[in-house]
């Protein structure tokens, strides 16, 4: 994949970049979305799309605990963005299929998981928005979002079970 730019800057209310993600926004929780500032942002991005990985389950390379695209092009991303495939509180952007469902799933390790994790919050700034099923997940967006990615950043959040 072809990035032609990665000059975004991502920034949370709830959490600084490598700092622990406050326990409202894990299943722990409220389990809602954090906020996100995006600055830098093109003239030229048309949508926005957040893919949120977790890089440090065993023998997984990234688990991926949320998917969203086609939101319109805008500075500042709310927090507790609503479930459900179809967001029309936020342009009409669209969820796909991330933890096994069409919604925002904070970090929520087993019991028996007890080192930190990395969650990375990768936004990226599209030149248009995408035709896909909400029944697609991480793989599919990329494949469609191939080529249309003008700008990306990331925060990273941590979450330790117990915190």
């Amino acid at each position: 994949m072809t990035i032609k730019e990665n000059t975004l800057e991502i920034t949370s209310k709830s959490f600084d970049n490598n700092s622990f993600i406050p326990k409202r926004h894990t299943g722990f929780g409220e389990d809602i979305s954090p906020p996100f500032t995006i600055s830098g942002l093109s003239k030229e991005a048309v949508s926005i799309a957040i893919v949120m990985d977790d890089f440090d389950i065993p023998f997984i390379k990234a688990f991926n605990h949320w998917i969203i695209w086609n939101i319109p092009a805008v500075n500042e991303i709310p927090e507790n963005i609503p479930h459900g495939k179809l967001v029309t509180a936020l342009g009409n952007a669209m969820q796909g299929i991330g933890y096994g469902r069409n919604q925002y799933k904070g970090p929520k390790q087993p019991f028996f998981i007890r080192n930190c994790h990395r969650y990375i919050f990768h936004i990226y700034a599209l030149d248009c928005f995408l035709n896909l099923s909400p029944d697609s997940k991480k793989k599919d967006f990329l494949t469609a979002a191939n080529g249309h990615i003008i700008q990306y950043g990331n925060i990273t959040g941590i979450y330790k079970r117990g915190n």
